[in-house]
């Protein structure tokens, strides 16, 4: 029997200086559902309840070196992704769960609720194509939907298109949240 915690998720995105998002808040689900959760840290934002006023970036070799610290030592269950910022970061990230072989969560962040942008836009090309296909669950929201699929997503029916798009991709499994419907979960299984 393994010494190791069970529901180990390693966790590599931004920190949220306010705690509302980023990696405190997925610090805070993880260990609310009785997980373990890891981190690899990717940006520092200066944040709050009124909107993101700065980021800076973590070097790429830092956030390699902390997320193959964890996975070596600690292991992981599952990799939950966030904010990664720019297209070597989603490179790196895709090697690291290619590598990890445990399942991943992929929350495509490209827009803080304030408007400010999180992932620069010669990213979402690499995000659509190295970590759509890696995702064991894909979490988009409508406007991320939007700029992964190059559909328009204003009704149910466009989220389901979207959703089924996205699958075609290679998710296993599809969650949409956004807008004014309810969130719609797809899945290949």
């Amino acid at each position: 029997m393994s010494s190791q915690p069970l529901g180990r998720v390693l966790i590599i995105a931004g920190s949220d200086s306010g705690g509302g998002a980023g990696v405190q808040a997925d610090i805070k689900t993880v260990t609310a559902l009785g997980g373990y959760a890891a981190t690899a840290i990717t940006a520092l934002t200066v944040q709050n309840t009124l909107g993101v006023t700065d980021v800076h970036a973590a070097p790429l070799a830092i956030v390699e070196a902390q997320a193959r610290a964890v996975l070596d030592d600690i292991g992981a269950d599952a990799i939950k992704t966030g904010m990664l910022g720019d297209a070597a970061t989603v490179d790196l990230v895709a090697r690291l769960i290619a590598d990890a072989g445990a399942p991943a969560v992929v929350d495509p962040v490209m827009v803080a609720k304030g408007g400010a942008s999180l992932l620069a836009a010669d990213a979402v090309t690499a995000v659509r194509d190295q970590l759509v296909p890696r995702a064991a669950l894909l979490t988009p929201n409508a406007p991320e939907a939007e700029a992964l699929t190059g559909l328009s997503v204003a009704t149910t029916d466009d989220l389901r298109r979207a959703g089924e798009a996205l699958l075609a991709r290679g998710a296993k499994a599809v969650l949409m949240k956004g807008g004014t419907w309810p969130a719609i979960v797809w899945s290949t299984c």
